[in-house]
């Protein structure tokens, strides 16, 4: 009976490591959906105030005051030079932690957290081309769809972000 109102995230505190193996909070953006392991995400939250903080990179919207920490936000679609889109009622921060960085990553909705077992997760495409490409971990097969896996680590050290983190 008390199980019935936990949420599907888990937080790894009631579980060990293995109850997040395998599990990916998606979300779409651009047309396509996208993945992040589970394990880095600390909480999703609605779109707020950011403030800008001058001279930084583009795809850097500014900070957010979460709870008295002051976090980064990385427009996720910026940093891959898709087309700009109006934030709405769907868009969300997802707070990512990688060490002891945390990221706000600005995404056009979220999806659900999805089990994609190791054996269902191919390499990503080769690409010359594209500077997203480098920070895709690898494409994650579920059913007749496809989910663009990213790795977060590249995704925030790779863009200098770790330099403005609070």
């Amino acid at each position: 009976m008390a199980d019935e109102n936990k949420s599907s995230y888990s937080d790894g505190e009631t579980g060990g490591e293995d109850t997040q193996e395998g599990k990916y909070l998606t979300f779409h953006m651009g047309g396509e959906d996208y993945g992040i392991e589970i394990r880095y995400v600390t909480e999703i939250i609605g779109i707020q105030r950011i403030t800008e903080v001058p001279d930084m990179p583009s795809f850097i919207k500014g900070v957010i005051n979460l709870r008295g920490k002051v976090i980064p936000v990385m427009d996720v679609r910026a940093r891959f030079g898709l087309p700009p889109r109006d934030y709405d009622e769907r868009t969300c921060i997802v707070v990512v932690q990688i060490n002891t960085t945390f990221v706000g990553l600005v995404v056009d909705n979220v999806n659900e957290v999805a089990n994609i077992p190791p054996e269902n997760i191919e390499p990503p495409p080769r690409s010359n081309s594209s500077a997203s490409s480098e920070y895709i971990q690898g494409m994650g097969k579920m059913g007749d769809k496809v989910k663009i896996l990213l790795n977060v680590g590249k995704l925030l050290y790779d863009s200098g972000v770790e330099q403005i983190a609070m």
